[in-house]
């Protein structure tokens, strides 16, 4: 993936939430995406969007989502989302749920951020130092939830000045086909570049570092 100018950005993939809640059948979230992983083939694409990273030598770097005790409780105007997820006790901090999925988690040489409290990844973690530490100028975003954590991470490495694709078949929104478009076009107005696992893989202008 290169720059409008032509000149190749050094490259890194984000994969939000990869994790026994979302993607594992006794996940707390993994009923309600079900039905569009199967349609989109989400599972199988970020399975393959991740080897595809690893085997050219890009960095992949893996943020999960965690609550202790105390921010299920005292937690400062929770919005809508974080209501429905301290309900439920989701993504508890040191819980099976929380762990990753054992085909979407870090090597012992990749990064795995500090767990994000919010939608935007950058917001509450070290995501930023990470990427600026390896030189990443370009970011490819997959994982869940595609029309939130994945869109708010997306559009806050836009505006931080990163190059942004998204990938479009690795991840899901909340709803059905109609939601999937809606985001789609939303995406299209965040990101440099929506592409599918394919295009990407098939994408031979990526820069090494």
């Amino acid at each position: 993936m290169a720059h409008a100018s032509g000149v190749s950005a050094p490259v890194g993939l984000i994969l939000i939430d990869t994790v026994n809640e979302m993607f594992s059948d006794k996940g707390k979230g993994y009923p309600q995406f079900m039905e569009e992983y199967a349609r989109i083939g989400t599972f199988e694409n970020l399975k393959r969007l991740l080897a595809g990273f690893r085997a050219q030598g890009y960095p992949a770097f893996f943020s999960p989502m965690a609550f202790n005790d105390e921010e299920y409780v005292n937690w400062r105007h929770p919005s809508g989302i974080h209501r429905m997820m301290f309900d439920n006790r989701m993504f508890e901090e040191g819980s099976w749920n929380a762990e990753f999925h054992p085909d979407l988690a870090p090597n012992a040489d990749e990064v795995e951020v500090a767990p994000h409290k919010n939608l935007d990844v950058f917001a509450t973690t070290d995501l930023d130092i990470q990427l600026k530490r390896r030189g990443v100028e370009h970011v490819a975003v997959a994982g869940m939830i595609g029309t939130l954590c994945v869109e708010s991470t997306a559009r806050s490495a836009m505006e931080r000045g990163y190059e942004v694709t998204l990938v479009k078949d690795a991840t899901a929104p909340e709803g059905g086909p109609e939601a999937y478009e809606e985001m789609l076009r939303r995406y299209e107005l965040i990101a440099h570049h929506v592409l599918s696992t394919d295009d990407v893989l098939a994408t031979q202008t990526f820069s090494r570092r």
